[in-house]
This record gives structure tokens, C-alpha cells and sequence, in this order.
């Protein structure tokens, strides 16, 4: 039975990664919002702004990072097939109310609140349970779940354009309303905790380092050097990577701009290299998930802002290169996704799996503050400079300071 269970656990691990393809449909906002823009203009007369376009998805991630938080208890306690379903039911209904939208501030609350509340609400789930499932593999067991996060927008954004050209940007966002419900709710289904006494063939080895090590409450946690220096960096990691999501397309139409290329001619093109960005973003997840465990969370954090640094360098040097573009924002989709692997095997590592629900969701509301600066940061360089690209060299001196802060306060004790 002990093997049965160890060779069979991976289908939880396919559950998860399923479950967030639907969740992670969300990256793919930039596309949604240059239809969006077009709509509102077309049938209601509005000129949308730069910021304005940025504020759905601003809320939506910071409702999402500030609900899982609180939804830690909720899965331990009632399991996470039951919160899935809760999840599933919210998300919905964010995408498909959110076609009724007629003005950028009904947008932030049906598709921002309502949206993020139900990403917040099924996020943790796959995510602690492939944790539980995989005591001896946690970092690898954890990316390979969320790196359906990661390749969601490369399937959902040609979808919306698809179904956007023959439906309309509305019967589009209520076809997929309708889609995620009945995907989450059937693959949520699948979720369960091991039984307490459930141990894995290699889990003897596991336990012993276990003896050895501190297991933390979250009240425990949050009194270490180690918890504000993965917060600071998560945050940091999460400013860049959301920033450079939200307005992926958006930059893009920018560059071609910039190289004497029309918005007819390119749309197609940009929508395409989601694609490609979003494989980045879903590979980031298990590889950085292998580097934090392979190594640890310090050096695999300031890895990620080496990159940062020489992707946004790369940008803002060349702003009328889709080359660069393509090579800068591949790198910070990559990275994103290294994060979201990074920072939940970083919180087991340091922080051990006792109380890992509520830890990680904690240590989650870094991405929440990240989304909001990050994005409010891009439509100001927009609206006050002119460009997009204009944002860079801020990035740059917070890649700088993300190193900094990985090595005085990001060190794991043997």
C-alpha cells in the first residue's frame, strides 16, 4: 500500500498543476485589457489611461495575496478539496461578471475583487498538499504544481483572442467564467491530505534532519532575521515579474512603435510570444525549485536578481528592439515563476512544515504588495514619461537592493 500511495501521489501533483492553469489565466490580463481598452472606447466613449487599465489587475493581485493568508486555517481544517470548490465558484464568477463591466472601476471590483478573492481562496490548496504528498521532494513537487500557473497565459491568451474574434471580448470572458467553474470544481475534487501516519519509501532520512531542525508557528516566524529578508526579496522578485506581466503586450505595441511597426501589423505577433514567455514562466518554477533545494534560498534569490538587472538593462538600452524585448521580458517571466517556487520551498526550508499553511500565506503577501508598486510604478512611467520603458532603471536599483538584502538577512543555518 506504502508504494501504491508513493507511486500514485504524482496525480496530485497533476491535479494541482491543472488547478492552476485555470487560476493562472490571470497573466494573461495584458491581452484582456487591449481589448478591454478597445471596448469601453467603442461602445462607452472612455478613454482609459494607462494606470487606469492597471488597476484591475493591481487589486486582483492584491486580494489574491491577502486572502491566502487567511485561508491557511481554512484548508487544514476542512481539507482542500472543499476550499477548491469554494475557490472555483468565486473565479467563475470574477470572469464571467466581469463581462457587464462598463467603466475601469466596475472592472476592479468584478473582475479585481471578485477574481481575486476566488485565486486567493483555491491558490494554497494544490500547493500544501503537493507539500504534504512530497516531504523528500518539496521544492520539485511544488513547481511542478504551480508551473501550470506559468503556462496558463500561453493557452488562455490566444484562446481570448480567439474567442474574442468571433464572440466579442464579453461572451469571451463569460465562456471562460463558465470553463474555469467546471474545471476547478472536477480536478479540486481530487485533492487530499495523506493520512498522518502515511509515510514515503525515502522519508527515514527526511525525518532525522526533521528531528534536528525547528519547526516554527507563524507567531514564531515572523520574530526572524530569515522572514523579512525572504519577504523583502519575494516582494522585489514579484514587483519586477508582475510589473513586466500586466503590461507585456502593452510595452510590446510600444517597441514597435518605436521601430516604425503599426499595431495591425505586430498585435498577432505579441499576442504569440505569450506563448514562449509563459513556457518561461512555468520552467522557472521547477528549476528555481531544484536550485533552492539543491543549494538555497539565498543564493538562488540573488540569482534571480543578477537577471532582473541585466533583463531590464537589456530593455531600457534598446526600446525600439523587438529583439530585446523579446530576450528582456523572456528573462522576467522566467524569473516570476522562479519566485513562486523560490519563496514556498524557501518557507519549508527554513521555516519546516508544522504550521507551513499559514507561514507561506504570510510570507505571500509580499507578491500582494509587489503586484500593487510594481504595476502603479510602469502606468506612472507611462503617464508622466511618456514610455514604458522608462521604468527600467528604477527596476535596476531594486534588483541592486534585492541582492543586498538576500545576503545579510536571507542566510539558511546548517
Amino acid at each position: 500500500m506504502r508504494m501504491e500511495l508513493e507511486r500514485n501521489r504524482w496525480l496530485f501533483v497533476i491535479s494541482g498543476f491543472i488547478i492552476n492553469l485555470c487560476l493562472g489565466a490571470i497573466y494573461a490580463y495584458s491581452i484582456v485589457a487591449v481589448h478591454l481598452m478597445k471596448f469601453l472606447k467603442d461602445v462607452y466613449g472612455l478613454n482609459i489611461t494607462a494606470t487606469e487599465i492597471q488597476l484591475p489587475f493591481i487589486v486582483l493581485l492584491f486580494i489574491f495575496s491577502f486572502t491566502m493568508p487567511i485561508m491557511g486555517k481554512y484548508i487544514e481544517k476542512y481539507g482542500p478539496r472543499k476550499i477548491t470548490w469554494l475557490g472555483a465558484i468565486f473565479v467563475g464568477l470574477g470572469w464571467f461578471l466581469a463581462s457587464f463591466a462598463n467603466s475601469s472601476l466596475s472592472l476592479v471590483f468584478l473582475y479585481g475583487l471578485i477574481g481575486g478573492l476566488g485565486v486567493g481562496v483555491a491558490y494554497n490548496c494544490p500547493i500544501v498538499t503537493s507539500g504534504k504528498w512530497f516531504p523528500d521532494k518539496r521544492g520539485l513537487a511544488v513547481g511542478l504544481t504551480i508551473i501550470g500557473f506559468g503556462f496558463s497565459a500561453a493557452i488562455i491568451g490566444p484562446l481570448i483572442d480567439y474567442l474574442t474574434a468571433f464572440f466579442g471580448i464579453q461572451i469571451a470572458l463569460r465562456i471562460l467564467g463558465i470553463l474555469f467553474f467546471i474545471i476547478l470544481f472536477i480536478f479540486g475534487s481530487f485533492l487530499r491530505f495523506p493520512s498522518n501516519n502515511w509515510k514515503t519509501k525515502s522519508l527515514e532520512s527526511i525525518e532525522i534532519k526533521e528531528k534536528t531542525s525547528i519547526e516554527f508557528t507563524r507567531e514564531e516566524m515572523i520574530r526572524t532575521k530569515n522572514f523579512y529578508g525572504l519577504w523583502i526579496t519575494y516582494m522585489i522578485g514579484t514587483l519586477a515579474g508582475l510589473m513586466a506581466i500586466g503590461i507585456s503586450k502593452l510595452i510590446g505595441l510600444e517597441i514597435a512603435e518605436n521601430a516604425g511597426i503599426n499595431e495591425e501589423e505586430i498585435s498577432a505577433i505579441l499576442t504569440f510570444l505569450i506563448i514562449p514567455f509563459s513556457i518561461c514562466n512555468g520552467f522557472g518554477r521547477p528549476l528555481f525549485g531544484w536550485i533552492t533545494d539543491k543549494f538555497n534560498p539565498m543564493k538562488a534569490a540573488i540569482l534571480t536578481f543578477v537577471l532582473i538587472f541585466i533583463a531590464s538593462l537589456i530593455v531600457f538600452i534598446n526600446p525600439s528592439s523587438i529583439i530585446a524585448y523579446i530576450i528582456g521580458f523572456a528573462i522576467f517571466w522566467l524569473n516570476l515563476g522562479g519566485w513562486l517556487a523560490i519563496a514556498p520551498a524557501a518557507t519549508a526550508i527554513l521555516f519546516g512544515m508544522k504550521d507551513y499553511a499559514r507561514n507561506y500565506g504570510i510570507v505571500y503577501t509580499a507578491y500582494g504588495i509587489g503586484a500593487i508598486f510594481g504595476n502603479i510604478l510602469a502606468g506612472q512611467a507611462k503617464d508622466i514619461f511618456g514610455a514604458y520603458v522608462k521604468v527600467f532603471p528604477y527596476v535596476m536599483i531594486l534588483a541592486i537592493l534585492g541582492i543586498i538584502v538576500a545576503i545579510v538577512l536571507l542566510k539558511t543555518k546548517k
